[in-house]
């Protein structure tokens, strides 16, 4: 049984969103940057700080999330009152974890980020193509939508450029 009532946004998944795929990622580059005091900025260290923030830490917070609290995917991103659902999001959480956990280690493995662009670029971006199809409801399905995409577009040109 779905819910079709549109919700308002979550402010915590908000500021989760947009720390991590702008403010941390932005800061993390222009200390780098700084420390380095290397007059360009590299899309290798652009990249270095976008997958460890919006593949790494987001997908491994969203997974424990999902794995921990259900309900928060299942209702206020799906729109999905009904609790057999929450097996089907907590195997949606051990993939994020997963995911998570390969954009982490890239930070000290640098061969693995374009592993992780091009797996987690996918991700994103048929997650985009899932929400585009279904027609977002509510406000947090939007924001999924819209960062999905975001995300997908930075991975996609990380990837072409990196090859």
């Amino acid at each position: 049984m779905t819910n079709q009532q549109s919700t308002g946004l979550n402010k915590r998944y908000l500021f989760v969103v947009l720390a991590s795929t702008i403010f941390l990622p932005a800061i993390s580059i222009f200390i780098e940057w700084f420390t380095n005091q290397d007059p360009s900025i590299s899309f290798a260290l652009a990249g270095k700080w976008f997958i460890f923030y919006a593949v790494g830490f987001r997908l491994l917070l969203a997974g424990v999330m999902q794995i921990a609290n259900p309900s928060f995917t299942a209702k206020e991103i799906f729109h999905i009152q009904d609790t057999s659902a929450y097996a089907i999001v907590r195997e949606l959480g051990f993939a994020n974890v997963c995911f998570g956990l390969i954009g982490v280690i890239s930070l000290f493995l640098p061969q693995w980020r374009i592993v992780s662009a091009f797996g987690s670029g996918l991700y994103y971006g048929i997650a985009a193509l899932n929400h585009i199809i279904k027609k977002p409801v509510g406000a947090n399905e939007t924001l999924a939508l819209v960062s999905d995409i975001f995300v997908f577009l930075i991975l996609l040109i990380y990837t072409v450029m990196m090859f």
